[in-house]
């Protein structure tokens, strides 16, 4: 029917469609730089109209081959037409029954018909066009014939159903050929009556539509049959094109309905406001843009998220001149298994026919079985994709062969430094250098995070502009920052408020020495490790361990207080109850979880009663030994490998495994209180606002009242509730007093001289 002169190099031309790896882009021209021809538009893209005629004249240029096409389903279909009313005589021309009712004479018109002969045979040959004039939407066309291997009578197939979503007049037509006003699309009967001129030729071609020919097995029709008749014959099936070859044909470039809940398109360059890429990161993909002559492009970044992969994909679809097509599978949780195999399908075909390099996020939220139709699609069509994941990447026979991994860390300082510069200029805020140094130093985070830090530091900033000193804006930068960190942490452990400063703390002056060196060690630590190149010599142990011993109410806490404080960070305390399980294995995932929520969450874990888990690994003589050392080397392990501050606080230290202790940075102990520390805890303890009688002996208390600071603590608090319910100022008889009831709870007796 539709035949076309292919000895026309208007039409159809080898250097513009070489191979089954060609794919169109609709608003590039031609290109063979990278040995992969692409389906080029012929839209004039180095000047854009200037009037709506013109745009209109350049679509209408863009639709001719196609209207050329259907002009000449519009002679077969007169034809056809003309046929059936011969047959449908049998009816009176004004019976408004026909098509909703079958007469007796429908019956013996039906009957005098030779059995598999088409329904509408017609003898008369129709006109060929040869000479179709060139347009986009016939190059697509002539593309889908070569890439899917399509025959002549296929491409008719396809026009016919095509026909109706360019001019609803075909729906009138299809529902009189079907005598039935109800069946307004095209049916297989339909298609093969119109196409086929004998018997033996419509059996023959039925095979058109089998689910392993070329238009179902690649998806470009879609059979379905009326719902009230799920079982009806292959003839009564009604088919209908695929949304994308609906707007491949018809020259629509608007993404697919099915993709616009999860992906969008983006343009393929990376603009000045960018994150900064590694300069590892540019070279890498520099390398692989470079070989995409050869084959379709595979890469997995491996790493957090929001640490620079998107940006990789512009600077690739940058130096291919192409678009990126965003598609997040974390918005198809939970979708139906079918469902999303469809989707996935649909996206690398999106991708393929868009000529767009296909950037992937979320593989870690769907099981592996899932994404079988997303690797089978790779497999099948020459797309430029871009796997992101935290996973390692694992080769398997289902998974498309040839991804290039390139591994991807969080931003280092210098780069950190350069986007929190970017982002708050951006935002209206600028924080001097020194601060802005130690910002970028303190909190390890994503470009997103970053960016948007800036913009809740921005809104906080205006809203107390008026009253806000620039100390106060600072602080309030920092602490928008906080705020973008731990929550996955927050969820398996109790986050502490600190409120504890160095002026707070009473320790020797070694312990507080030391305590100093562990807070310069964070501070200093991008200098030593990476400046100057330790972090090359150490394949672990980078984080800081630091163990704090000493009895109860000693300090321990207060003293982790102090640093979280100092550094501005937040403070997290593990539960034990959440973490150790009864059940085999359940505490190494519990474990793994908080180091790795712990990772991503600038925060100091502190491990109260550390000595429950960290115990000392027994000689092994029943199971239960065993689970419970490989409990301890498990955490050995995950110790080792965390970057950040963990702080266990016992009071048995000798409980400690030595293969343990030999891996702290830190071991500081807390002693009992002497009398001169308790002196000056007493002058500590009380609020500025509470008013103390002069009567009080402190020096008495520090001396005879031998506690530690926890127990001050509790003794201060209790005689302050005694001097509230009395109404009188804070005496003597009221600190006597809890202090007292302190020592009851100790089980010892209270003596004052």
């Amino acid at each position: 029917m539709l035949q076309v002169n292919q000895s026309n190099s208007d039409v159809c031309d080898d250097d513009q469609i070489k191979s089954h790896e060609t794919h169109w882009k609709a608003d590039e021209s031609m290109s063979e730089e990278n040995g992969r021809s692409e389906f080029s538009s012929l839209k004039n893209e180095n000047r854009e109209p200037t009037h709506a005629h013109e745009e209109v004249s350049e679509y209408e240029e863009s639709y001719t081959g196609l209207l050329f096409m259907l002009h000449n389903l519009d002679q077969r279909l007169a034809a056809a037409i003309s046929v059936a009313e011969g047959m449908f005589a049998a009816r009176a021309a004004g019976d408004l029954y026909r098509g909703l009712a079958i007469s007796p004479a429908d019956v013996a018109a039906a009957l005098s018909k030779t059995p598999g002969q088409p329904l509408l045979p017609i003898s008369a040959q129709i006109q060929t066009l040869v000479a179709i004039p060139d347009s986009l939407s016939l190059q697509r066309l002539l593309w889908l014939q070569r890439v899917y291997g399509l025959t002549d009578l296929e491409l008719d197939i396809i026009i016919i159903a095509l026909a109706p979503e360019i001019d609803l007049r075909y729906e009138r037509l299809y529902a009189y050929l079907h005598d039935d006003v109800t069946r307004r699309r095209p049916s297989v009967d339909l298609a093969l009556n119109v196409l086929c001129a004998s018997g033996a030729d419509k059996l023959q071609q039925r095979k058109r539509f089998a689910p392993d020919a070329p238009l179902l097995r690649h998806r470009l029709i879609t059979l379905y049959s009326d719902p009230h008749h799920p079982y009806s014959p292959l003839l009564a099936r009604h088919y209908r094109l695929d949304e994308q070859i609906i707007r491949l044909l018809l020259v629509d470039d608007g993404l697919d309905s099915r993709l616009e809940s999860f992906c969008k398109m983006l343009a393929g360059e990376l603009g000045q406001d960018a994150p900064p890429l590694s300069e590892a990161a540019r070279q890498r993909i520099a390398h692989a843009s470079g070989r995409s002559s050869e084959r379709a492009i595979r890469l997995y970044l491996h790493g957090p998220a929001e640490c620079g992969q998107l940006e990789a994909s512009k600077l690739l679809a940058q130096h291919l001149e192409k678009n990126v097509l965003l598609a997040d599978l974390r918005q198809l949780t939970g979708l139906p298994a079918a469902e999303l195999q469809s989707a996935l399908a649909t996206l690398a075909r999106e991708a393929w026919f868009r000529g767009a390099v296909l950037h992937v996020r979320g593989v870690d939220q769907e099981p592996a079985i899932r994404l079988d139709a997303l690797w089978q699609a790779l497999k099948e069509m020459p797309v430029d994709v871009v796997i992101e994941g935290q996973g390692t990447w694992v080769p398997s026979a289902n998974k498309p062969t040839g991804f290039a991994i390139i591994n991807f860390t969080y931003p280092d300082t210098t780069h950190r430094n350069q986007w929190w510069g970017q982002c708050l200029a951006n935002t209206g805020l600028n924080l001097d250098g020194e601060n802005l140094t130690l910002l970028a130093q303190r909190y390890r985070m994503t470009y997103s995070q970053i960016q948007d830090a800036a913009a809740v530091a921005a809104a906080s900033v205006c809203i107390n502009e008026q009253n806000q000193t620039a100390q106060e804006m600072v602080q309030c930068i920092f602490a928008a920052a906080r705020a973008q960190c731990g929550h996955d942490l927050a969820l398996l452990a109790t986050k502490v408020e600190p409120r504890a400063t160095w002026d707070d703390l009473v320790l020797p002056d070694d312990a507080t020495e030391q305590l100093r060196e562990l807070c310069n060690r964070f501070i200093y630590r991008d200098k030593v490790l990476y400046e100057w190149g330790f972090a090359k010599k150490l394949s672990y142990g980078l984080g800081i361990n630091a163990l704090f011993s000493g009895g109860p109410g000693t300090g321990k806490t207060m003293a982790a207080e102090v640093i979280a404080n100092a550094l501005g960070l937040d403070l997290y305390k593990i539960d034990l109850a959440q973490v150790v399980s009864k059940y085999i294995g359940e505490t190494e995932k519990n474990l793994d979880k908080v180091f790795t929520a712990a990772a991503n969450a600038n925060a100091i874990l502190f491990f109260d009663e550390a000595d429950a888990l960290f115990g000392k690994r027994t000689e092994v003589k029943d199971s239960h030994d065993r689970y419970a050392n490989l409990e301890i080397s498990y955490l050995l392990q995950k110790m080792e490998q965390y970057e950040g501050i963990a702080i266990l606080a016992t009071n048995l230290s000798d409980n400690l495994d030595k293969a343990f202790t030999r891996r702290l940075a830190f071991s500081i102990h807390f002693p009992f209180p002497d009398e001169a520390s308790r002196l000056k805890m007493w002058f500590k303890v009380w609020p500025k606002d509470i008013f103390v009688g002069e009567l009080v002996d402190r020096e008495l208390f520090a001396r005879e009242l031998k506690l530690t600071g926890g127990n001050f603590k509790n003794v201060a608090l209790s005689a302050a509730f005694l001097s509230a319910s009395d109404e009188q100022i804070l005496a003597r008889e009221h600190i006597q007093r809890a202090a007292q009831r302190e020592f009851q709870k100790l089980g010892k007796m209270l003596t004052l001289k």
